[in-house]
């Protein structure tokens, strides 16, 4: 996959089947969307906003049960992780060496003030990303 650097792309293939429809979805509405603007980064940003679910190694109904609980379990138990998925998700982007904007896109996707990505693209993924 060209979007996305050789480390990218071993995370991406950890994610389970519906968390890599879900990213491909993402990036295609994005690319759609953005045309041009679709660099290499805005793509892998898309592909990869949910990756540091992995790191939760919840299936679908244990994601609903961690959703559901809330703040009532701690944040290193597995709904804790799966909740915090956003920031262990650009620490493993970090690590992976991706573009500042693909780590910043995880770590604000879920209604934090993307302050580091342009309002245009950070649009164009907000409105692609419909979970």
């Amino acid at each position: 996959m060209a979007w996305l650097l050789p480390s990218e792309l071993t995370l991406w293939q950890r994610l389970p089947a519906a968390d890599r429809r879900h990213a491909i979805g993402v990036a295609r509405a994005v690319a759609v969307e953005l045309g041009p603007q679709a660099t290499r980064p805005v793509v892998a940003a898309a592909l990869l906003h949910d990756v540091g679910k992995l790191a939760s190694s919840l299936g679908t109904l244990g994601r609903v049960a961690a959703t559901i609980a809330g703040a009532r379990t701690g944040p290193s138990s597995r709904f804790g992780r799966y909740r915090r998925h956003d920031e262990l998700g650009a620490a493993m982007l970090t690590e992976a060496g991706s573009d500042p904007l693909a780590i910043a896109w995880a770590l604000e996707h879920h209604g934090r003030v993307a302050t580091s990505v342009a309002p245009s693209i950070a649009a164009a993924l907000k409105a692609a990303d419909n979970d």
